[in-house]
C-alpha cells in the first residue's frame, strides 16, 4: 500500500520541465523571433516616457542603440535635454537638471552600464557564448506569483546578471545586475513587460527599475520603436557638435 501511495503522490505532483542554460538560452532566443532576426537589426530608436518621483514626474524620453556597441539616452522636460552616450569607447554625460550644460566625460565605472546595455540591447542570453559571457541554470525561483526560470551571466569582468524567464513564454521578466562600481556592490532590478514586436523582434515596451531593496523606481514606457534608423556615430562621441537622437521636425 505505501508503493501505491508513493506512485499516486508523484503521479499527482506538477510535470516541472527541465532545461540546460543552452536549451533555455535558445528558447528565449526563438521567442525573440530568432537569431536572424535578432541580429538583422543593427540600430534601434526606442520613444517614451520617463517616469520618476513615483510617477509625480514624466519626461519625453528616447534610447538609440546602434551595433556593435553604442547607445545614447536622452531625458526632456520643459526644453532641458539630459544626455547619457556610449560610443564603445568612451562614456560622457550632460545633466542641464543639476546645472551642467556643458559634456563631461564619465568614469570607467559609470560606463559600465551603459555598455552592457548597447551589447546587450537584444538580450544577455543572445549569442552569450559569443560575447564571453558564461551561463549557469539555477533553477526556478517566484517572480511575483510566476514561478520563473533563473538563469546566472557572468561578463569577463566578473560582472553579473541573474535572468529570470517566463515559463510559458521565455522572455526576460525580470533581471538583476550586479556590478562592482567605485569598489561596492550595486544591484539592479529591471521588471519587463509589454512585449512588442519591431521588426519580426520582441521588445519590452514596460520597463521598471531601482535598486534592490529601494522602493524608488523609475518606469519607462516606449510608445514608437524604430529599427534600422541613420545613427551617426557622431551622435555617441563625445561631442564637438550634439547631433540629437530626436528625429527633427
Amino acid at each position: 500500500m505505501r508503493r501505491i501511495a508513493a506512485v499516486l503522490m508523484v503521479l499527482a505532483a506538477p510535470t516541472v520541465l527541465a532545461y540546460t542554460a543552452d536549451e533555455l538560452a535558445a528558447r528565449n532566443v526563438a521567442a525573440k523571433g530568432g537569431l536572424e532576426k535578432l541580429n538583422a537589426i543593427q540600430s534601434l530608436r526606442l520613444s517614451g516616457k520617463l517616469l520618476v518621483n513615483g510617477g509625480t514626474l514624466q519626461l519625453g524620453y528616447v534610447t538609440l542603440i546602434k551595433r556593435p556597441g553604442s547607445i545614447r539616452y536622452e531625458a526632456l522636460l520643459q526644453g532641458l535635454t539630459q544626455i547619457q552616450a556610449y560610443d564603445g569607447t568612451q562614456a560622457w554625460q550632460i545633466n542641464p537638471f543639476q546645472g551642467r550644460k556643458d559634456p563631461e566625460k564619465l568614469s570607467i565605472d559609470d560606463a559600465k552600464g551603459l555598455g552592457e546595455n548597447a551589447l546587450d540591447f537584444t538580450g544577455a542570453l543572445v549569442d552569450y557564448k559569443a560575447k564571453g559571457y558564461a551561463l549557469d541554470y539555477l533553477g526556478t525561483e517566484d517572480v511575483d506569483g510566476t514561478e520563473a526560470y533563473k538563469l546566472r551571466v557572468t561578463r569577463p569582468n566578473g560582472d553579473l546578471t541573474y535572468v529570470y524567464l517566463d515559463p510559458e513564454y521565455f522572455l526576460e521578466i525580470r533581471t538583476i545586475n550586479r556590478r562592482i562600481e567605485h569598489g561596492v556592490p550595486n544591484e539592479t532590478v529591471t521588471d519587463y513587460g509589454d512585449y512588442e514586436k519591431v521588426d519580426g523582434v520582441y521588445f519590452p515596451f514596460a520597463q521598471e527599475s531601482g535598486l534592490k531593496g529601494s522602493s524608488d523606481r523609475q518606469r519607462i514606457r516606449f510608445e514608437k520603436a524604430e529599427a534600422n534608423v541613420p545613427a551617426a556615430d557622431t551622435q555617441f562621441q563625445f561631442p564637438g557638435a550634439l547631433p540629437s537622437a530626436t528625429p527633427s521636425k
